[in-house]
């Protein structure tokens, strides 16, 4: 059979073994009207007064946006969301849009135009969150795990503060938008890392689609009522980025909402564990760097058997990246044994530690393949990863190796369709 991946911008197609299984999220609409849908839902808000009444002129208002390395449609909502703002009076000047970074690299001015559009760039103040900028941050407080937390001074200092983004699936905060938006988007590094750490990343509840019991979603939930948010704007897609649904309003009752929605378009049951595993991470803008393709790995490893295999197919035109600490971190640690050996260690804390030791779990309970154009292979087997370059190859070396007819499940959307085991 021939199977469709999201793969870059333009995807890839394979031709698999007719015993495959394809599985996808249910399909959901795009809407019809997405600015019309917008508009409704910012004069309609779950939990909240209506964005027009919680500005006034005068204010200082801060817009937060997710950065390049996500889907949010960051070009259809803001021209959106900034009209309404005008229309309450708000000048343009009192406006500031901040990119939650996180600890993520700084965007070029063509990736800001190409995401926000060239007449917001060219008419707003556009920021860019550094956790590595102790004068761009202010420290909010502890939390109750006893972790010091420090946010971007600008958003902190703002009057009104709107949360923007995309709810999906997250392999360890359970759900992203919502609080996400502020730990780890707008924190600094250490705070990220203390969010991150080895235990909170090894809890049993930190995994995709969870957030009551999760340590990790709590203290970001935590974190994000201590700035007081003034509203939410969140959005979720299909494959197509279509928006399928708008969820407006109260940080937590829209979040909410909008995960409940995302659980039953994305969460699919198997009925078993399967020998091999195809997948990817979404396409662009999702499989920019292998960092970010740890998604899709985790995504597969749900739903792989002990000891089988995984095969992901990830453009990664960003390379590993090269920024952060995640090849180096790697390199050192030599295996993936030797990841969680280092990270383990009491007083270890570095950038990366979290995506370097959810790789390694990953492979320790299954062998990983890597598919890339980005990537060489002498990067990827530096990464611990197989090199993979032709995926029909790899699916048939394996096949030989199992013998007998094994089970094959292709995730063609990756992570943004997180499917699970049945259990008795």
């Amino acid at each position: 059979m021939q199977v469709h991946l999201a793969y870059g911008r333009h995807g890839l197609n394979v031709t698999l073994p007719e015993c495959a299984e394809v599985v996808t999220s249910r399909y959901a609409a795009g809407l019809a009207d997405e600015a019309a849908a917008l508009r409704a839902a910012l004069a309609a808000p779950i939990g909240s007064a209506p964005l027009m009444e919680k500005v006034r002129p005068g204010d200082r208002v801060v817009i937060v946006h997710s950065d390049i390395t996500r889907a949010t449609p960051n070009d259809r909502i803001l021209p959106v969301l900034l009209a309404e703002l005008e229309a309450a009076g708000v000048a343009r000047q009192n406006i500031r849009l901040l990119n939650a970074l996180g600890t993520h690299r700084p965007q070029t001015e063509a990736e800001l135009r190409a995401m926000l559009g060239s007449a917001v760039v060219d008419n707003y103040c556009c920021l860019q969150h550094d956790a590595f900028d102790d004068a761009s941050l202010l420290p909010l407080g502890v939390t109750a795990r006893g972790n010091p937390v420090r946010i971007n001074r600008h958003y902190l200092e703002a009057d009104v503060k709107i949360l923007t983004g995309f709810i999906e699936p997250h392999f360890f905060a359970g759900f992203s938008g919502g609080p996400k938006g502020v730990l780890p988007a707008l924190a600094g590094a250490e705070s990220v890392a203390s969010n991150h750490g080895y235990t909170m990343i090894g809890h049993p509840q930190a995994t995709w689609g969870v957030t009551e019991g999760n340590p990790i979603w709590e203290e970001m939930h935590e974190v994000a009522l201590m700035t007081r948010p003034t509203f939410l704007l969140n959005v979720t897609l299909n494959a197509q980025k279509q928006i399928t649904g708008v969820f407006a309003g109260d940080l937590l009752e829209a979040h909410r909402a909008g995960c409940r929605f995302v659980r039953k378009q994305a969460m699919v049951a198997v009925d078993a564990p399967y020998d091999i595993v195809v997948t990817t991470n979404s396409g662009y803008p999702l499989d920019q760097n292998l960092y970010q393709c740890v998604k899709g790995m985790s995504a597969a490893g749900q739903i792989v058997r002990q000891d089988g295999a995984i095969i992901l197919a990830g453009a990664c035109q960003d390379g590993l990246p090269n920024h952060g600490r995640y090849a180096e971190l790697l390199h050192a640690a030599g295996s993936p044994r030797g990841v969680l050996e280092m990270v383990s260690q009491p007083d270890f804390e570095a950038q990366d530690q979290w995506q370097v030791q959810i790789q390694a779990l990953i492979q320790e309970h299954a062998k990983v393949y890597v598919y890339s154009d980005g990537l060489t292979d002498r990067q990827i087997e530096g990464a611990l990863l197989r090199p993979c370059r032709n995926i029909e190859a790899t699916v048939s070396m394996l096949h030989e190796e199992l013998g007998a007819a094994p089970r094959i499940c292709v995730l063609p959307e990756g992570p943004q369709t997180v499917a699970y085991v049945k259990t008795m």
